[in-house]
């Protein structure tokens, strides 16, 4: 593609990182997440091998595939972002508005589910671990921003945690999944999506009951320590 070439050589290192990503996705299905995958996608896409090397250093632990795999999340968030800006999703419920931005982030890797295998696989690594609920952190974070979530207090970070968490539990449905058009995960990401609504309901009216009800450490303490 040499009519890309200009747009390779303008682009910063970030920037490369990201327009790299999809293409070593394709090709770590063959070649697994390291420098085979990498040279054969700046082939594919005109880019300087060189210069693709430099985006993606070399580095100990496989910290170099964990590169790779961050600046492909990163390419999905980006596209998720333009395909269901906020002003579109307002649209749905917000039940849909997740559902909606789960279900493209799976049908984005539908035809690379073998490099989703081998990610997971990478980010399961012990050394890997923070590195990998930082970046589940983040996609969950941005999710939840673009369907609206406007909350400060512990539900902003209860939220996160449960969608990171859903959305880790489908992409492990997702990557076994032999049925006719990844029925079975989109039947399970329907159920999970069911139990958090149903918890978060069930959350709501306590909270509401207990805003009304009196405080029992306060009416407890009236007892031992009456008023004067």
């Amino acid at each position: 593609m040499n009519d890309a070439d200009p747009d390779f050589a303008d682009m910063t290192l970030d920037e490369l990182r990201i327009a790299l990503a999809p293409e070593i996705a394709a090709s770590a299905i063959f070649d697994g997440w390291n420098e085979t995958a990498l040279l054969a996608a700046a082939d594919m896409a005109g880019a300087d091998p060189d210069i693709a090397k430099l985006a993606f250093p070399d580095k100990p632990l496989g910290g170099r595939a964990m590169d790779m795999i961050e600046a492909w999340i990163a390419s999905v968030d980006q596209k998720m972002e333009a395909a269901w800006p906020q002003d579109r999703l307002a649209e749905l419920k917000i039940r849909e508005r997740i559902r909606t931005l789960i279900a493209f982030r799976l049908e984005a890797v539908t035809d690379v589910d073998e490099a989703v295998r081998r990610a997971m696989s990478i980010m399961a690594m012990p050394q890997h671990a923070p590195r990998s609920l930082q970046l589940g952190w983040r996609s969950a974070d941005l999710m939840w921003r673009l369907a609206g979530d406007t909350a400060t207090d512990y539900n902003h970070y209860t939220k996160r945690t449960i969608l990171a968490g859903i959305y880790s539990a489908t992409l492990a449905v997702f990557v076994n999944d032999d049925s006719e058009g990844k029925a079975k995960t989109y039947e399970f990401l329907d159920r999970r999506i069911d139990g958090v609504m149903k918890f978060e309901k069930a959350k709501a009216k306590l909270t509401k009951r207990n805003v009304e009800l009196p405080s029992l450490t306060r009416f407890l303490g009236r007892l031992r320590y009456p008023s004067r």
